[in-house]
């Protein structure tokens, strides 16, 4: 049993690739709580979609895929939050527009590069145990650089989520807040995709927040128990993973996904079993 632990450890790729999804787990655990907060698990997805192009060129020109992927979403998001200022279209409307584009264009770019195919299949489905060492100081210092950002900004934010008439209301700049959101969800996104690939990235964005949105009514309390669920999730798919010769990034989205779940049906006030005894209760004082 014990080997199941430690023998991973023993070789240097599964030590990066465990690095990679323990940051990406806990970057992606804290911003996705202000996206479930904000509804914006949509905008998760066209972002994730909008990296391409960035990653593509990056790819063909042998530069960082990080890098490249960042500049691309942060150009997207940047567009996107300009042109949904006219009140004619709708936001999501707008993201829909760019988010394809982007997509498009990646697809020609990587085209153009031989043996194209396997890198965009490494693209959509993750690599984490191919990472390198520089890959992992690139997580970490723009992981650390996301969760300054969103601790500094930690009240603003959740102002806009709840109530933007009101966070207008008193001078924040909501535009401003806005783009500063893209940007920390695309720069999240692209340290995560390595990890579980730019198909699957939506989930460790978005699925741990939710847990902790059943499982506490606190802001703050589901900022921590977010990249917790999210840390747990990339490490226990990882050892899976490792165990069983299986694809890292799906079985890191689906131990996040069991852990809904579990949530779902065990949360001590909003889970299923929960709700079911608080009516039977109910229904039992109501009929003495």
């Amino acid at each position: 049993m014990i080997e199941f632990f430690t023998e991973p450890w023993t070789h240097v790729f599964m030590q990066r690739a465990f690095l990679v999804v323990l940051m990406s787990g806990i970057v992606c655990g804290v911003i996705g709580t202000h996206v479930a907060l904000r509804g914006m698990a949509f905008i998760g997805d066209a972002v994730a979609h909008s990296v391409f192009p960035g990653i593509a060129i990056a790819f063909v020109l042998k530069t960082s895929l990080v890098l490249g992927g960042i500049v691309a979403g942060l150009i997207t998001a940047l567009s996107v939050a300009v042109f949904s200022q006219n009140r004619r279209l709708k936001e999501d409307t707008v993201i829909g527009v760019f988010f394809a584009a982007a997509f498009g264009l990646g697809i020609v770019v990587m085209s153009t590069a031989p043996g194209y195919g396997g890198s965009l299949e490494s693209f959509l489905f993750g690599s984490v145990l191919g990472i390198g060492n520089a890959d992992v100081v690139t997580v970490a210092i723009a992981g650390a650089v996301l969760l300054l950002i969103t601790g500094a900004l930690h009240k603003e934010f959740v102002t806009v989520g709840l109530d933007r008439e009101t966070a207008r209301s008193v001078g924040l700049p909501i535009f401003w807040l806005d783009l500063a959101m893209y940007a920390m969800v695309t720069v999240s996104i692209v340290i995560s995709i390595q990890a579980v690939g730019n198909i699957l990235v939506l989930a460790l964005l978005i699925t741990p927040a939710a847990c902790a949105r059943l499982l506490t009514d606190r802001i703050g309390v589901m900022m921590l128990i977010a990249p917790v669920i999210g840390a747990f999730s990339g490490l226990t798919g990882l050892y899976l993973s490792y165990a069983f010769n299986l694809a890292a990034g799906g079985l890191i989205v689906l131990t996040a996904t069991a852990v809904f779940i579990a949530c779902w049906v065990f949360a001590p006030r909003h889970g299923l079993l929960s709700r079911r005894t608080s009516r039977a209760t109910a229904v039992v004082s109501a009929n003495p």
